[in-house]
């Protein structure tokens, strides 16, 4: 692989490349003649050149032992043509070499008895059982044993025990060495064929891997993250087309220059040379979702989320890590742009909001006023300061989405704050014809901060009403058990899709059901809700049924004693 990159591999796959060798023979049973060829008859006329010089050494040659020069001429023709012809175009006519030399020798034998060339057998018997197997090793037997026995059964001497040697000692001991020969040769094709099946096998198998990591490869340069794999030394071992890319359009990274700048997640803070992630990766440290910058202020800068994993081998052994990278330029831009839209509108709503509860004010302060006016003028008021702390809430949070929510507890009444939401809400319920169901017998006293669960509660009250059916009815229960206190809103709505109930909770999130009807929001009220009630040490959680209805539990402790 290249320092570049991955780039596609032009190797062929298993099915393209051509046959191998191995695939030619693995499974097939081996020629064993291709093994020997001419080689052991050259052995044999070294031997028979031996057995000439050291009978002219030691007791000379009748010039009348005509048998005898002519087994040796045999021996050397049959020896001078045997490296001529070309044997692996007629393999099975070899055969005849070690039957001329059978022959080659009886005659030397019959021309001198007293050298003892009847051991010289030895060599076309070995030749003929390893070559031409069971066959080849009866054949050598049977020619050897007729010229053995051919001298004792023409003979006019009768059988003494001087002819226990060539009658039965020679030929048994040639069957042995024939019989041994042949199960070796059967035993060694057994070993070579399970050989060539293995490396057959394993040619496979490394063809298979080739193919794997040309795949691997192919994936990893279609994905639009980069990920760079560092060796358990540190050293880059694989960077895929993406990394390789935003490499050649940011510079060098830290890992190749150390001085290269890198900024935090805020993009103003510049990190040291410890902090980097890329030197974080290669020491074998692990991190999720980190956030860098690169490109200084007021240039064009890129971010990237960047995740760490250690890897490991089949023994458990550290093995480097991968890093990865994911430009989230866009994404960070459009939360930004967001939260900024939100602050401007937010905004906006709250001068023409200060202006009314000011006027609202002004009419409360006149004696005159009817009682019933000044009490719907006071849940006006009432609201409308509410809608000024959201408000205020929604701006803070647009400059730190991140902040924690300050609580001012108190002690208070469950019951009270529920009894007031619904008041609140009860002319939108009357508008729908939603009949709304009190389940709340007794007072509840918590140590909590009664705005933020009146929120809460009007945040549930409001959903159970804007996502009812015109008619339908909702309940909303208070009670507590030991130093948990429970609230429970449920209604008989349109419902909420499996799928959305996973990003009820996602700031912002509206389901296309909804999205697309005339009930409008924000999205934001179930997220703030669950963040105020975990801030108390309790939980929120939601539980529906599409076309059925939705159930909101509301658990939370009390801080006091029951």
């Amino acid at each position: 692989m290249s320092e570049n990159g991955i780039e596609r591999s032009t190797e062929p796959s298993p099915n393209d490349l051509p046959p191998s060798p191995l695939d030619a023979i693995a499974g097939q049973p081996v020629n064993r003649l291709s093994g020997f060829g001419a080689f052991p008859q050259l052995l044999f006329g070294l031997a028979v050149v031996a057995v000439l010089f050291s009978t002219i050494l030691f007791q000379g040659v009748d010039n009348s032992s005509l048998l005898f020069y002519a087994g040796i001429i045999l021996a050397f023709v049959a020896t001078a043509i045997s490296p001529i012809i070309p044997w692996n175009r007629i393999p099975k006519l070899l055969i005849i070499l070690p039957i001329i030399d059978i022959i080659a020798i009886e005659f030397v034998r019959q021309g001198e008895p007293q050298i003892g060339a009847g051991l010289l057998w030895v060599f076309p018997v070995i030749w003929m059982s390893a070559s031409f197997g069971v066959f080849g090793a009866v054949t050598s037997m049977v020619l050897v044993c007729l010229s053995a026995w051919s001298n004792i059964v023409f003979s006019p001497s009768p059988l003494t025990i001087a002819s226990l040697p060539q009658l039965i000692v020679l030929p048994m001991v040639l069957a042995f060495v024939a019989t041994s020969t042949t199960l070796t040769a059967k035993r060694g094709e057994a070993q070579r064929v399970l050989l060539n099946k293995q490396a057959g096998q394993l040619e496979t198998a490394l063809w298979r891997a080739q193919e794997q990591e040309r795949r691997l490869a192919e994936i990893l340069n279609a994905v639009n993250f980069g990920v760079v794999r560092f060796d358990r030394l540190g050293a880059r071992a694989m960077v895929n087309r993406f990394q390789s890319k935003l490499q050649e359009e940011m510079g060098a990274f830290s890992d190749i220059d150390p001085n290269v700048p890198v900024w935090a997640a805020d993009g103003i803070v510049q990190l040291e040379p410890a902090e980097k992630p890329f030197l974080r990766a290669r020491g074998g440290e692990e991190f999720d979702n980190l956030i860098v910058w690169l490109g200084g202020p007021g240039t064009e800068r890129v971010a990237l989320a960047m995740t760490s994993r250690r890897l490991y081998d089949h023994d458990g052994d550290y093995d480097g890590t991968v890093l990865v990278s994911r430009n989230v330029t866009a994404e960070i831009n459009a939360v930004r742009a967001r939260d900024d839209l939100v602050a401007s509108v937010s905004h906006e709503l709250r001068t023409p909001l200060t202006s009314i509860l000011g006027y609202l004010d002004l009419a409360l302060d006149d004696p005159d006023l009817p009682p019933r006016v000044a009490k719907q003028l006071t849940i006006a008021q009432t609201n409308g300061d509410r809608l000024l702390e959201l408000i205020a809430d929604i701006l803070a949070a647009s400059r730190d989405a991140n902040r924690t929510m300050e609580l001012e507890r108190t002690t208070c009444d469950l019951r009270e704050i529920v009894e007031r939401s619904i008041e609140s809400l009860s002319p939108r319920a009357a508008e729908r014809g939603i009949t709304v169901e009190r389940h709340d017998e007794e007072d509840v006293e918590l140590f909590a901060d009664p705005f933020r669960l009146r929120q809460v509660v009007d945040n549930l009250l409001s959903n159970a009403i804007k996502y009812n059916r015109d008619g339908g009815e909702l309940s909303i229960g208070v009670t507590a058990e030991g130093d948990t206190a429970w609230v429970i809103v449920r209604d008989g709505g349109i419902g909420i899709s499996e799928e959305d109930q996973s990003k009820l909770f996602e700031r912002f999130f509206r389901s296309d059901l909804v999205r697309n009807s005339t009930v409008h929001g924000s999205g934001l009220g179930l997220a703030i809700s669950r963040d105020i009630v975990r801030l108390h040490g309790g939980d929120l959680t939601v539980h529906s049924v599409l076309g059925e209805g939705t159930t909101a539990v509301v658990r939370i402790p009390r801080g006091v004693s029951a």
